[in-house]
């Protein structure tokens, strides 16, 4: 895994885009709400900016090629490749950050970002997430579905 926080430019999956878009979002509710609230309020600001994505979209869990249906989703995936994971605590830990590793890998994703509200200034607790894996072998067993 490798972490790209501090970074500031741009990215060619659009995640300064998304960045931005969690900086407004922050600027106008600031921090203390539930997850649910910023989740809607970052979908109604990529509308906004014409970015495309996927609420909620499935994350696919194989086990020796048995497709599970455990239920597992992001919070949201941008134009169909940056994963984005929206927290509401008093601080991401090493289990948030192992969580969007692990979503990527299984969604066969390069980047995510782990972006929580709850803190006074969002640069703080921004990730910017890549999988060293990518592409990921999980990705090449899903396209093939359950055998």
């Amino acid at each position: 895994m490798t972490r790209e926080a501090g970074k500031t430019g741009h990215y060619a999956d659009g995640s300064d885009t998304v960045i931005g878009a969690c900086i407004e979002v922050h600027r106008e509710l600031g921090p203390g709400l539930l997850e649910s609230a910023y989740e809607q309020c970052l979908c109604h600001q990529l509308r906004l900016r014409g970015v495309a994505f996927q609420r909620q979209a499935a994350v696919p869990v194989f086990y020796k090629d048995l497709l599970l249906d455990c239920g597992y989703r992001v919070d949201l995936l941008v134009e169909g490749r940056l994963v984005v994971e929206i927290k509401s605590v008093e601080r991401t830990s090493a289990l948030h950050e192992a969580q969007a590793l692990t979503y990527l890998k299984l969604m066969g994703m390069p980047t995510a970002l782990l972006v929580n509200f709850n803190v006074r200034v969002l640069k703080a607790e921004l990730r910017r997430i890549s999988n060293d894996s990518f592409p990921s072998p999980q990705l090449q067993r899903s396209n093939l579905g359950p055998t």
